[in-house]
């Protein structure tokens, strides 16, 4: 019997879409997307969710469930990730991209929506946004856990003193071709380590393990080359729309050194928000804190189409 690819019950599982679509990007790419919310075409806000490395649309149970109610909410898979099948084509520039399709395929023109981004999901947005139609239909954005630079350089996964060392070690760590096979506990554990905080409970460490698993390993691996070479410090500073930016301070992968930098670098930053004892998995980790965030910006600043 096999096993889910996520979990089936509680908080974490993904609610069912209330329509699937097929959006594709530039280059041909097929992008897994659902629309979650009223289906009586009552208008209201729309939101866009784009999920980070190894993740899928699931990774976003817990607001679409909390959001849906009174929102439009959009969330789609990453190539390769989660029912979007993989393509050669992986760079940053594929990314926005893919973001632009799921925009296009969505959202009515000059539509504003509040753009969600965690982790390779905010730099997503990075990647998207100088390119029109992001600027076109970008109300605001939420970044959580993400970075636009020097990923590996700064992550802290190995517990090492910052030089080349580490991120040589760390490098061939995040950027590992092995298989991470089936969900155990220790394999709990070192998700856990990697990636959340110390509080984190059981049932958000199995909803991460599950996501992340099972992505395949080819994928795991093309995407991690990208993150490694990375420069998007130069993008941060086309984000003009209202930005609001969230980190776990026990975060490993993308440390708060990053969300300091864009809060600097940011035109337009509204707020920030340092989580005490969280790690990467933010809107895993403190769903109601990543909700509320977001429902306020869509109150905010998000257009109402009629017939959304």
């Amino acid at each position: 019997m096999s096993v889910p690819l996520h979990v089936t019950s509680g908080p974490y599982a993904p609610p069912v879409a209330a329509r699937e679509l097929t959006a594709v990007s530039a280059d041909g790419a097929r992008l897994h997307v659902e629309v979650h919310g009223p289906a009586d075409g009552t208008p209201v806000p729309t939101v866009v969710l784009a999920h980070g490395w190894t993740c899928s649309t699931a990774f976003w149970a817990a607001q679409i469930r909390a959001l849906a109610a009174d929102h439009r909410v959009v969330a789609y898979d990453q190539r390769g990730h989660g029912r979007s099948p993989a393509n050669p084509l992986c760079s940053a520039d594929a990314l926005a991209d893919d973001l632009e399709a799921v925009l296009a395929a969505t959202l009515a023109p000059g539509e504003k929506a509040v753009i969600a981004g965690h982790s390779m999901g905010g730099m997503t947005v990075f990647a998207a946004a100088s390119r029109p139609a992001f600027q076109e239909h970008a109300a605001a954005v939420l970044l959580c856990s993400t970075g636009s630079s020097r990923l590996v350089a700064e992550s802290t996964v190995v517990p090492l003193r910052a030089g080349r060392l580490r991120t040589g070690l760390t490098g061939r760590v995040l950027g590992s071709r092995a298989p991470l096979g089936p969900v155990t506990p220790v394999a709990r554990r070192i998700l856990k380590y990697a990636t959340m905080g110390p509080g984190s409970s059981p049932a958000m460490v199995e909803a991460c393990a599950r996501i992340v698993h099972a992505c395949p390993r080819a994928v795991r691996h093309a995407w991690s080359r990208v993150l490694d070479t990375l420069e998007l410090d130069h993008a941060v500073r086309e984000l003009r729309m209202p930005v609001e930016v969230i980190v776990g301070t026990a975060d490993r992968m993308t440390p708060p050194v990053h969300a300091r930098a864009l809060v600097a670098a940011l035109p337009n930053c509204i707020g920030s928000h340092e989580l005490l004892g969280l790690g990467h998995m933010t809107p895993v980790e403190a769903p109601e804190l990543v909700t509320a965030r977001i429902r306020a910006l869509a109150a905010t600043y998000a257009t109402v189409k009629e017939g959304a």
